[in-house]
């Protein structure tokens, strides 16, 4: 089953989704259901995993509602209060929702510091007991922190978003490199290959562009540690679904099919138990 394992739906509301600046306005609407399956059947592919883009309960209930009504919406990466007392039994009620597979906080908005927090660590340690999968947002600057965090939890699942977002569209490749090969030595994690046209020259990029990075992670996780995402609709402030799709595609051309299958679907669907 090929699969995209990093996309979002949203109904756009200005205040609540002010991240979504005038630079963007290309993604200043809703994203639906109706507007992804024709993309994925274009593409090939037999489903998603929904992640939150919105740090609230309502948002996860969305997201889970959305699954409900469109079977090929595989799984959801919602949003819980990690530091909230009552994590535990937040936990327990979720755990009818077959198709929560896990949850995502946004940290790269965060002071690296901030992956120390006792209520954070407290949180994401009573993952693991309920079979939830957690997604690392951060910027390569987050990568040492990070480290430390994931050390703290060996049997936890967690999963790099969007490679830690480097910053192609300059170049820089040396510090963040270090930080991916370190945080990849711990074998509990898996990276997406994901984001990357919009860390990218939006109107510029071209594939070789990309090589580089690609290589570093494919050298640090190794193909079974990897999965494809689109970043839709976010990827499209630099590139249509097909082209972030055929970009990946491209590069992992050189791989058996075997492999590519890991890439492209068996890595996730087994990540989050689909």
């Amino acid at each position: 089953m090929k699969i995209d394992a990093h996309q979002h739906f949203w109904k756009y509301d200005p205040i609540r989704d002010a991240w979504i600046d005038d630079k963007m306005n290309a993604i200043q609407r809703d994203f639906m259901p109706e507007d992804l399956q024709p993309e994925l059947e274009n593409n090939g592919l037999a489903g998603c995993i929904a992640v939150q883009a919105t740090e609230s309960k309502a948002e996860t209930r969305f997201l889970l509602d959305l699954a409900e009504r469109h079977t090929w919406v595989k799984k959801v990466v919602g949003w819980i209060d990690l530091r909230s007392r009552k994590i535990e039994i937040e936990l327990e009620a979720y755990s009818p929702e077959v198709k929560l597979a896990g949850f995502r906080k946004i940290l790269q908005s965060l002071p690296p510091e901030e992956m120390e927090d006792r209520a954070l660590l407290k949180g994401i340690g009573h993952l693991e007991k309920y079979g939830y999968t957690y997604d690392i947002l951060i910027y390569p600057k987050h990568l040492e922190a990070v480290y430390h965090l994931v050390k703290k939890f060996p049997n936890q699942a967690f999963v790099l978003d969007h490679m830690a977002k480097p910053d192609i569209k300059n170049g820089e490749f040396k510090i963040w490199n270090k930080g991916i090969k370190q945080l990849a030595s711990l074998p509990n994690v898996s990276c997406k290959v994901s984001g990357m046209v919009t860390e990218a020259d939006w109107e510029n990029w071209q594939k070789e562009d990309f090589k580089p990075y690609l290589d570093a992670v494919a050298e640090s996780f190794g193909v079974e540690r990897m999965m494809y995402g689109s970043d839709w609709p976010v990827c499209l402030l630099a590139g249509s679904y097909t082209q972030v799709h055929d970009l990946a595609m491209d590069y992992f051309q050189k791989f058996s099919p075997a492999e590519q299958q890991m890439v492209f679907g068996e890595n996730a669907c087994r990540f989050y138990g689909v």
